[in-house]
């Protein structure tokens, strides 16, 4: 396993317990570099205008369009880092 990689499922974890809910923006941050990280680019057809909350996380994912794996998992290290302070 890389060092990346084990730097990344640290995160994860560190992720559930963080201190204080973050707001919703860095949660779509968080979401959008995670499935960026482990399932590439965003597939399938965007949700309907009833459902806000898969919307904005499909609009988020998409917004990383063409990020590669190891640089979304590297964002994610870094932005988990951030908010543990």
């Amino acid at each position: 396993m890389s060092d990346l990689q084990a730097a990344f499922d640290a995160a994860v974890a560190a992720s559930k317990t963080l201190s204080e809910r973050p707001d919703n923006q860095t949660l779509l941050r968080i979401y959008s570099l995670f499935k960026q990280a482990t399932e590439g680019d965003v597939a399938g057809r965007r949700p309907g205008f009833t459902d806000l909350v898969g919307r904005a996380k499909y609009d988020a994912w998409a917004g990383l369009q063409g990020t590669s794996a190891e640089a979304a998992m590297q964002a994610y290290v870094d932005l988990i880092g951030a908010l543990r302070g």
